[in-house]
């Protein structure tokens, strides 16, 4: 099957938790070294623009029995990575807006207002995306892969999880336009929180799934 959802979900995951990261850092006055940032966002970004592009435009899952699955993984990675291409940019040729100064709070959330709506649009997509996994119960993992596909006679389960990995990523995308015009508060805990814990999710589910994927192909021979 040509999927590699693994290292899609590797840099989604790493993605959430750096922008967590890089808006405490923000929001709590901590030094910034925009060059390292950059780098950061722009490795992540490459891999998910690169993977989401060809996932969204030749949906290479279409004739595997899971087309759904260009939507599902590839649509979102390919949003998630423009942003971080373009955050990663803005990063290097701007970086000084960011890296120092009593007002970068109020220039960064000026400056990051206008893309703010995309977010919002990506995270409503979000709860689609995690209604659609409830409803059809998809995500399951068939009998052959190591460790998910011991839970194949229990697909709501592995639905669940996924689904609410989507809905935690959509609330913290659905609070992001707010976030950026309190500049804190109750809304901006809640939404690191969100990304926090789905970034960790995300990182560590395509971790473990370069090992049943592995399995899968292995299995299925």
């Amino acid at each position: 099957m040509p999927t590699y959802n693994t290292i899609m979900s590797l840099c989604a995951g790493a993605g959430l938790l750096l922008v967590v990261a890089l808006g405490w850092m923000l929001l709590t006055d901590r030094p910034v070294v925009p060059d390292a940032w950059a780098m950061g966002f722009g490795t992540l970004g490459l891999i998910l623009f690169a993977t989401g592009l060809h996932m969204t435009l030749a949906w290479p899952l279409a004739g595997q029995g899971f087309p759904f699955d260009n939507i599902i993984f590839g649509e979102p990675a390919l949003g998630f990575g423009v942003l971080l291409l373009f955050a990663s940019f803005f990063l290097w040729k701007r970086g000084g807006v960011v890296s120092s100064g009593a007002d970068r709070g109020r220039s960064v959330s000026a400056l990051a207002a206008p893309v703010s709506l995309l977010v919002f649009g990506l995270g409503l997509a979000c709860f689609a995306i995690a209604a659609a996994g409830w409803h059809y119960t998809l995500f399951a993992a068939p009998p052959e892969e190591p460790i998910s596909g011991e839970f194949a006679d229990y697909p709501m389960l592995e639905a669940s999880f996924m689904s609410s990995l989507y809905v935690l990523t959509g609330i913290g995308a659905v609070l992001f336009p707010f976030v950026l015009r309190t500049r804190g508060g109750a809304m901006a805990w809640v939404a690191g929180v969100c990304w926090t814990i789905a970034g960790l999710a995300f990182l560590l589910f395509g971790a473990l799934n370069y090992f049943t994927h592995i399995g899968l192909i292995v299995n299925t021979m």
